[in-house]
């Protein structure tokens, strides 16, 4: 899910991130959390360019995909038919989506992108009018309380191949601020060992995000009827570990 002024415009994370491997990777745990849904559609909340989507349309759901960059959105309607994608931010989901849905998604770094409180709120109420009874929402962002008390300025970089054949390096470069505030820098550079200059930037954007942590969101899910139930470290279901986990990975359930 992007602002507005759509920051990712430039950023192609179809090709930036390696998806086959994320959703083989991924694949057990969300088949686990929606295998049971009790309702056959889904939601991918700031689906981006609908890799998770068409997973789940793969596997039998009917999933209809929330993003509010129209470069993402662009992307994911470019691919297979099966998903529904609608553009809209993810604080107004309530009024931007019709129907009940058997469970819903967050995935990525969808959710810090909501940075005030009434729009968080405003996001997880809506959610909740659109869940089925027993529904889950699986919610995955990074571990902020890591972030924050260790000052972790950058995410491990990604390197990838262009069209070109020359190597793309994905770089995710952040500044913790006292006020619980990052300000997140994703930034693609096209490196050519040996050429000159060997290293160029070909994107970069500044992207204000919020450090939600885990105590304040899962009061928040339970205040709209979203109780959290477990709580990983990873989508690997590992434990979670407060300030030492590089993921926080909640999985609530609508109460019946």
């Amino acid at each position: 899910m992007a602002p507005p002024d759509d920051p990712y415009a430039r950023l192609s994370y179809r090709r930036l991130i390696d998806w086959p491997e994320r959703i083989q990777r991924e694949a057990p745990f969300l088949r686990e959390v929606l295998g049971a849904a009790p309702v056959r559609r889904l939601l991918d909340l700031g689906c981006g360019t609908g890799e998770h989507a068409r997973f789940l349309h793969a596997e039998g759901f009917e999933v209809v995909g929330v993003d509010l960059s129209d470069e993402m959105l662009a992307q994911a309607r470019d691919g297979e038919p099966g998903p529904t994608f609608v553009k809209a931010d993810l604080a107004d989901v309530g009024g931007a989506v019709e129907g009940t849905f058997g469970g819903a998604i967050c995935l990525g770094n969808a959710l810090p992108q909501v940075t005030e409180p009434a729009r968080l709120e405003s996001f997880f109420r809506g959610l909740a009018a659109r869940l089925a009874a027993g529904a889950p929402f699986l919610l995955q962002l990074l571990d902020y309380a890591r972030i924050f008390e260790r000052n972790v300025r950058a995410l491990p970089p990604s390197f990838r191949t262009d069209d070109a054949g020359e190597t793309v390096v994905f770089l995710r470069l952040m500044e913790p601020r006292p006020d619980g505030t990052v300000l997140f820098n994703p930034t693609t550079l096209r490196w050519r060992p040996g050429a000159e200059p060997p290293v160029e930037v070909t994107a970069a954007r500044n992207v204000p995000l919020r450090g939600w942590r885990d105590p304040e969101l899962s009061s928040l899910l339970a205040s709209v009827g979203l109780p959290v139930e477990a709580r990983f470290g990873g989508m690997r279901r590992e434990p979670y570990e407060a300030g030492a986990s590089t993921d926080l990975v909640l999985l609530a359930r609508r109460a019946g």
